[in-house]
């Protein structure tokens, strides 16, 4: 029997309803999931670029949703010692909307934003009151109270403020353009998920709301790694749960490879050692861009600290006259110079009778963390195998000598001149955070409470694992003339 035409039409109209239906229904749900299946981090060719905004996967677990992380000051303020994130040490540059040292990522439907190697390894120099900060790349983040960013993060994510309600307006006032979906279920699951989630790890990191404040340019590193295997915080002993000291500098290590690295000399593989820190950023084993890892050891391979005599005048013939008193004291433990880091001692491990600097920070690493930081990554090619038990502090190279200071491993001595003092001629109290620089004395201005609306951060060092004491006595050099200091000084100013 021959179909009617009616009837033939009638098939037709239902074929393209239904194709219509499916290309509104599939459309959106294709459009939703290209959107929330993106994992895409924002990219950059140079290699410092991508050092100081680079991804190393940290943003896939640990990230904060970017526009709300961006309202965070102006939410809670009242957390904050002063305007923005500014006011805790991050560095801004132009044109830029993130700190140094925190990268953007697009994953799970919205742009989500963590820190970074260089929030730790990025600082800047000023000559002067009225001068422009110099951004240097690869030192102590010395400007940086990276404590008060995280009790700033976990006062503020357990405030009754930190609600959809306030915060989406807050967010579109920002001028995010929200869209209903987002008005109405993403960013408010967001900061559900984000309270959630910071709450948690800084719950882990309890440790900080315990431990004497850090100051800026400072971090405890390994109590951290202690609190991600769940130690029991509270039942550490008081010398094992201080372990504070500066953030290191980072240039040259392609000339490092095999010497103890760290404060300690807990580990002599570059390579461990920058998957251990790739911690700090979120970059758990699962998740970490081994790619974007190695870019950073490609470029901090060979990486350079700027001279000392791009920013101030050295006296070359007061310089020579320091290079004998060098090479006498200091050469066999630190290298020949600021580039040829041969020496007998160099990056090797003083025992702290010898040394006999601060404690803390050595006793906190222990045997029962050495064996568990084998096993992040075990089953992998990566597993750490390198890591141990020292009884003392690791001798170092001292290139960029001038932008290590504060020096000793606690960051407890303000400035070389300090250094070369006798220990109970060192200053008991200092102020840290400061970026103006002093030339004279090698280190950074340390007797100025407040600077262009800043203040600055009193350091003790009579809170236990702040001690200044050690490297101290003939063989250092604090016995010295005044002259000859001076012009050793002046030489290490070349370094």
């Amino acid at each position: 029997m021959t179909t009617s035409q009616p009837e033939t039409k009638k098939r037709h109209w239902c074929r393209w309803t239904l194709v219509v239906l499916a290309l509104v229904v599939l459309v959106p749900l294709l459009n939703l999931a290209q959107r929330f299946m993106t994992d895409e981090a924002v990219t950059y060719a140079d290699p410092v670029e991508h050092f100081k905004y680079g991804s190393t996967g940290g943003e896939r677990n640990l990230g904060f949703p970017y526009w709300i992380w961006r309202v965070l000051p102006e939410l809670c303020a009242d957390y904050l010692p002063g305007d923005g994130f500014a006011s805790v040490g991050m560095i801004y540059e132009p044109g830029h909307d993130l700190p140094v040292g925190m990268s953007k990522r697009r994953h799970m439907g919205i742009d989500r934003v963590f820190l970074n190697c260089a929030v730790c390894h990025t600082s800047t120099v000023r000559r002067s009151v009225d001068d422009e900060p110099t951004l240097v790349v690869g030192m102590g983040a010395n400007t940086l109270d990276l404590m008060a960013f995280q009790k700033f993060m976990h006062q503020c994510v357990t405030d009754r403020r930190f609600t959809p309600n306030q915060i989406v307006p807050r967010i579109e006032a920002a001028g995010a353009d929200l869209g209903l979906l987002d008005r109405y279920l993403v960013y408010p699951l967001a900061v559900h998920l984000m309270r959630d989630g910071v709450a948690g790890l800084l719950g882990r990191l309890r440790f900080i709301h315990i431990q004497p404040d850090w100051g800026p340019g400072r971090v405890d590193t390994f109590n951290s790694a202690k609190a991600l295997f769940n130690y029991p915080i509270e039942r550490l002993r008081t010398d094992e749960l201080l372990g504070t000291a500066d953030f290191p500098t980072i240039w040259n290590q392609a000339k490092k490879h095999g010497m103890q690295l760290h404060w300690d000399g807990n580990n002599d593989h570059v390579e461990e050692r920058n998957l251990n820190a790739s911690f700090g950023t979120g970059a758990t084993p699962r998740l970490i861009d081994h790619d974007a890892i190695a870019r950073i050891q490609a470029w901090n391979a060979t990486a350079t600290p700027p001279p000392f005599s791009d920013f101030f005048d050295i006296d070359a013939q007061l310089a020579e006259q320091g290079r004998p008193v060098y090479e006498r004291y200091c050469a066999d433990c630190h290298g020949k110079n600021g580039e040829d880091f041969s020496g007998a001692q160099v990056g090797k491990v003083v025992p702290l009778e010898a040394i006999a600097t601060d404690p803390f920070r050595l006793r906190s690493f222990t045997p029962e963390l050495a064996v568990n930081l084998g096993t992040p990554y075990a089953g992998t090619p990566y597993r750490f195998q390198h890591f141990r038990k020292t009884f003392g502090y690791a001798n170092a190279p001292m290139d960029g000598l001038w932008l290590r200071a504060p020096f000793l491993h606690n960051g407890s001595v303000p400035t070389l001149w300090d250094l070369l003092s006798p220990a109970d001629k060192r200053p008991v109290t200092f102020w840290r955070g400061n970026d103006r620089y002093d030339p004279v004395r090698l280190g950074f201005v340390n007797d100025v409470e407040t600077e262009n609306g800043r203040r600055f951060f009193l350091y003790d060092t009579r809170v236990p694992g702040n001690g200044n004491f050690g490297h101290d006595g003939e063989r250092y050099g604090t016995s010295l003339p005044d002259t000859q200091k001076l012009a050793l000084i002046e030489y290490l100013k070349t370094f």
